[in-house]
């Protein structure tokens, strides 16, 4: 099978492969269950599966690493879901007393996606993306990311590729992990500027004195307006996409905007012209007029699924599930090499599993070593040999790494925790 041409029909026949010899338990195991620190914290955890047919199977729980393997190689899930961990063990939720079955805590999540973009980006709609329209989730890692480390403190953030349209972070500070619905919210709210339905044109606000955090966001969206909205969208181009622009300007300023335009046809010089109007403005009036700041943000500005965000219970699909209409596995994005990532070349299932059949030297000598180890850490040091002959194994790193920076910080609560229990 060619490499990046993927058939929805094969997946029935790839996953089996996928989940025996590439899916990688021991990262993920690691990630969910936080250095153990917390007991019975990875065995009170929800996972749910989307079965062939789109059969949905919620409360989904497992005891260790080994269960949570032979269920997820027994059913062949095409989806995965990662939820809330619970105050008992969510696979038997029937038998607790109803009302004591509560979701306690769960990394603090963000969604971003695409088609919540649509009015504002003119390459593509719905579920497609291009490089051109990319460029927003871009924009979005880097305003979110900042502001959660900056503006909250928040240190262990992991960005994945949803493996379509969008992408997601996932919070995982343990004061993030234990946030209540209401400070959930309040994170949501603060980071929530574009406001307002299809049929609100205006849909950015500013006052004076305008929030530092506004600011900050915008020395981010500075550096891509440019390329993004004046070239790649073109949005002072064509007649229908100028009277959009326009529509988010003070009347008196549209009429003059109109007949300046009359005389300039490109995008860039129009824009100077924008930005000449709102600073003449701004030095008249007497409440701010920062309608070019406006335009930039609606343009630009991360749009947020805030429900995703503001429940404890809510469930999100989780990294490297694969997405079954396009075959792209979701991985985690390496926000160091933000700008080159590219999302049309992160691998299908169709392509690690080619690769994973592709002859490599030296693979005699590792059969006869193997044949000297016991059947487990065989298994075990085989899976790691699988994934590494794959393109998956750059994405599997970028976990481990991640999974290094937090350990740090729960050596040091293990270590605080055994202090304390020796003080008498």
């Amino acid at each position: 099978m060619p490499s990046s041409d993927y058939d929805s029909a094969c997946l029935p026949d790839l996953l089996p492969l996928y989940y025996r010899r590439l899916f990688p338990f021991s990262q993920y195991y690691r990630w969910l269950n936080y250095g153990g620190v917390q007991k019975n914290y990875f065995q009170n955890r929800e996972f749910s599966f989307t079965l062939k047919d789109d059969i949905y199977v919620r409360y989904q729980s497992f005891s260790t690493q080994s269960e949570l393997e032979k269920e997820m190689q027994k059913m062949n899930p095409y989806k995965i879901d990662v939820g809330a961990v619970y105050s008992h063990r969510p696979s038997q939720h029937n038998t607790v007393k109803s009302g004591s079955f509560q979701a306690l805590e769960k990394e603090l999540v963000f969604d971003i996606d695409m088609t919540d973009y649509d009015d504002v980006r003119s390459c593509c709609s719905a579920a497609d993306i291009c490089s051109k329209c990319w460029t927003l989730m871009t924009i979005a890692i880097r305003i979110l990311d900042r502001a959660l480390r900056e503006d909250f403190g928040f240190q262990h953030l992991l960005w994945v590729y949803s493996g379509r349209r969008g992408v997601h972070c996932w919070v995982c500070d343990e004061a993030a992990r234990k946030l209540s619905v209401a400070a959930r919210s309040a994170v949501a709210e603060y980071l929530s500027l574009v406001k307002g339905g299809e049929e609100m044109m205006k849909k950015v606000m500013l006052s004076d004195p305008i929030h530092p955090f506004i600011r900050e966001s915008l020395t981010v969206v500075e550096q891509y307006f440019p390329r993004y909205a004046l070239q790649d969208q073109d949005i002072l181009g064509r007649k229908e996409s100028i009277d959009k622009v326009l529509a988010l300007v003070p009347e008196d300023v549209r009429k003059e905007l109109q007949q300046d335009f009359q005389n300039e046809k490109k995008p860039e010089s129009r824009w100077k012209l924008i930005r000449e109007q709102a600073l003449r403005k701004q030095s008249t009036a007497k409440k701010g007029q920062h309608f070019e700041k406006e335009i930039m943000l609606q343009y630009c500005y991360p749009r947020l699924d805030v429900n995703v965000s503001k429940g404890v219970n809510h469930l999100l699909k989780s990294p490297f599930s694969v997405h079954p209409k396009t075959g792209r596995i979701s991985v985690p994005i390496d926000i160091k090499e933000l700008d080159t990532f590219d999302p049309f070349a992160v691998p299908t299932i169709s392509l690690i599993c080619e690769e994973l059949d592709r002859p490599r030297e030296g693979d005699e000598e590792e059969k006869s070593a193997d044949t000297n180890d016991n059947e487990k850490d065989a298994a075990e040091r085989r899976k790691i040999r699988d994934y590494k002959r794959t393109s998956l194994a750059k994405y599997v790193k970028h976990l481990d790494q991640f999974l290094d920076g937090m350990a740090r910080s729960w050596k040091g609560d293990l270590l605080r925790k055994s202090d304390l229990q020796k003080e008498f």
